[in-house]
């Protein structure tokens, strides 16, 4: 796969702590629903490619 920039997003230079927390509760819960909606085409990717699995988003720990 080809790398692609990211898109261009502007978003503003300042927001708030629990603004800040809102927006990126909102992305993990995309990305969650994402794993769980492509979860088998994901397992096969990975199985195939003899790549362990990345393990999925947990509500207790950030994925950094």
């Amino acid at each position: 796969m080809a790398f692609e920039p990211l898109p261009n997003l502007t978003l503003p230079a300042e927001l708030s702590d629990e603004t800040v927390a809102q927006l990126i509760e909102c992305l993990h819960e995309l990305a969650r629903g994402l794993e769980n909606h492509y979860a088998a085409q994901l397992y096969r990717y990975y199985h195939a490619h003899g790549e362990r699995q990345p393990p999925p988003w947990s509500d207790n720990e950030p994925p950094f």
